[in-house]
């Protein structure tokens, strides 16, 4: 009769070690899926990096010409 219980447990054990490492498994996949972005948020990252550079490039390009304006403003005013 006692080897029954031993079976039991050790069967008990068993199964309890199958659900954990299937926990791990899942929760390991999902932090693999949060981690990665996807290929469409990294490509619309990526167009709008484009866009801010090109805003920001043509920003000084306008607040050069705009000084040089300034600049000649005041000299015709002196």
């Amino acid at each position: 009769m006692n080897h029954y219980y031993t079976f039991l447990a050790l069967d008990i054990a068993r199964e309890r070690e199958r659900d954990a490492a299937l926990r791990r498994r899942a929760e390991l996949a999902a932090m693999d899926r949060i981690q990665r972005p996807s290929v469409v948020r990294r490509g619309l990252a990526n167009v709008l990096a484009l866009v801010s550079r090109g805003s920001t490039a043509a920003v000084r390009r306008l607040d050069d010409c705009v000084a040089e304006d300034l600049n000649k403003a005041l000299a015709a005013g002196l």
